[in-house]
């Protein structure tokens, strides 16, 4: 007790046992490094995996943010009872279903009717199969896409279906249009469209199908102006596209859409929806709950290793009290205090831990690097974070204390008489 009322004499005792321990390791390399090899081999897996999972999330979580993080879909969709009775036809929204969304839904900050279809396009004596879409002038604050050259759709151009088009580069290089393209026209099943602006490129998305539209050709016309053309008519179909004020209320808003259509369409409180509405920000927490369990999971399987481990440490360290009997005994009959021993080989124990915890974490980084290598994994930015390194070694150091405890015990509470005679 009087050795643990002085803290300095305690910080003394402990230098004193790390130096020791360091010697004890020194002299049987060897054998001290096959002791942690179970150490070493569990906290390289575990901060290799750690790195892996990092780096796919960071990645996933980067192109949930292109896509937008606040972003809401609202889409028709059979119910069961359709699904029987084939009547999908009957899910289609109407065209004008969503005139009063924007008053019904305050959390919303914009959205745009959108429709798409499969058209032969000609300009510039080029006529070619592109994909048309039919949007409206949100479309702009909600994809978060600029106009580049000329100007967008007015609402009027929109409201009237007037025949104006955008376009994106790859369409402008598909068409050979000129560099500046304002003014041209072009042609879509016999209607002349006149090309008022370009807009930005869609952001890549390598997990997602290489690109929303990256590497496509664009033509964006008036919704209006689609709905008129397609052969549906007024009852098309088409979904919206809406992006809640910030990624934090995008439940809410989600909510209020679904009020507003279950409203609308006369949906009754028992009876199962017509329609889907889904959000980014709950695929992005759903991805970040599998990444906690993957991690959990990991971390469980690595801890059989690290078990594994712990049992070598026990008995390497068991090995060492019972060859060092004799110095035990020497050291407690020159006035050597129970715990002065047991601190001594519990030191040692964590030491040796902390040992093949460090080459563990030099394991994991070389891992890292070749994960880092794989083509096409998405795993390119793995990175062990801190929180793993300090994981690692707080993991090995209680290896070192749980394992090394009885060894320790045992050394601790030897009679140095009875010691003294070991041979």
């Amino acid at each position: 007790m009087r050795l643990l009322s002085s803290p300095l004499r305690l910080l003394l005792v402990a230098y004193q046992s790390v130096m020791l321990a360091i010697a004890q390791i020194w002299s049987n390399k060897l054998r001290s490094v096959l002791t942690t090899v179970g150490i070493v081999i569990g906290v390289a897996a575990v901060t290799a995996v750690i790195a892996a999972l990092t780096g796919l999330r960071q990645k996933v979580l980067s192109e949930f943010e292109a896509i937008g993080t606040n972003k809401i879909f609202v889409f028709p969709r059979t119910t069961d009872e359709m699904r029987a009775s084939g009547i999908y036809r009957d899910i289609r929204f109407e065209i004008d279903l969503f005139d009063g969304l924007a008053e019904s839904a305050p959390k919303l900050k914009a959205f745009y009717r959108n429709a798409e279809t499969q058209q032969t396009v000609n300009a510039n004596g080029v006529s070619t199969a592109v994909s048309v879409k039919g949007v409206e002038p949100a479309w702009h604050a909600v994809e978060n896409r600029a106009v580049m050259q000329g100007r967008p759709f007015s609402f009027v151009e929109n409201d009237r279906g007037r025949p104006v088009a955008l376009i994106n580069e790859n369409a402008q290089q598909l068409f050979r249009l000129p560099r500046d393209p304002i003014g041209q026209t072009l042609t879509i099943q016999s209607r002349k469209y006149l090309i008022i602006g370009v807009v930005e490129p869609a952001q890549e998305l390598a997990l997602f199908g290489g690109g929303q539209d990256g590497n496509q050709a664009e033509v964006l016309i008036p919704f209006k102006a689609l709905a008129r053309e397609n052969a549906f008519g007024g009852r098309m179909f088409y979904f919206i596209i809406a992006a809640a004020e910030n990624p934090g209320v995008a439940p809410e808003a989600a909510a209020q859409i679904r009020y507003y259509l279950r409203g609308r369409r006369g949906i009754d409180f028992d009876e199962e929806e017509d329609f889907g509405v889904e959000y980014i920000a709950k695929f992005v927490d759903q991805f970040n709950q599998l990444a906690v369990a993957l991690t959990a999971v990991a971390g469980g399987i690595v801890g059989i290793s690290l078990l594994v481990g712990g049992v070598g440490i026990m008995n390497i360290m068991l090995v060492s009290v019972s060859e060092r009997t004799r110095e035990i005994g020497l050291r407690k009959a020159i006035g050597a205090r129970p715990t002065t021993v047991l601190l001594q080989f519990l030191i040692e124990a964590v030491v040796l831990c902390l040992l093949g915890g460090l080459i563990g974490v030099a394991g994991g980084q070389l891992l890292t690097l070749a994960l880092q290598q794989i083509p096409n994994a998405g795993i390119e930015n793995a990175y062990i974070p801190t929180w793993a390194i300090g994981l690692a070694f707080g993991f090995s150091a209680t290896t070192g204390v749980v394992f090394g405890m009885f060894p320790a015990i045992k050394a601790s509470r030897l009679d140095p008489i009875v010691a003294l005679r070991h041979e």
